[in-house]
């Protein structure tokens, strides 16, 4: 991103135009202030007009009738058993670092 001061810019204005068109950024400045960029032109876009889908989709009839009560029934359900946590077991190492479980057999659960 270049910085040009104003008085430059104004010398230079179809060379900094033709930089910003190529793709440069270019930032003017005055007194070392940065102040506004340069930019390409991009026409506007169009303006969005809805209704293309009009026709198309569709509801059941039901589909904004109220669901049962969810919350009343989960209140009135029984609660799972709790089940024991299993720690992760650790692979055993000797003292140089070493993984000694490639040699000793799995445990089994």
């Amino acid at each position: 991103m270049k910085t040009i001061n104003i008085q430059a810019a104004k010398t230079h204005l179809s060379r900094l135009v033709e930089e910003v068109v190529a793709g440069e950024q270019i930032v003017l400045a005055k007194a070392g202030k940065p102040l506004v960029r340069l930019v390409p032109y991009a026409p506007a876009r169009a303006v969005r007009v809805g209704g293309q889908l009009a026709g198309q989709i569709w509801s059941a009839p039901d589909c904004w009738a109220p669901d049962e009560d969810v919350f009343a029934a989960s209140i009135e359900a029984p609660l799972p058993a709790p089940q024991p946590y299993r720690y992760p077991t650790a692979q055993p190492y000797d003292l140089a670092g070493q993984c000694v479980a490639e040699s000793t057999p799995p445990p089994t659960a």
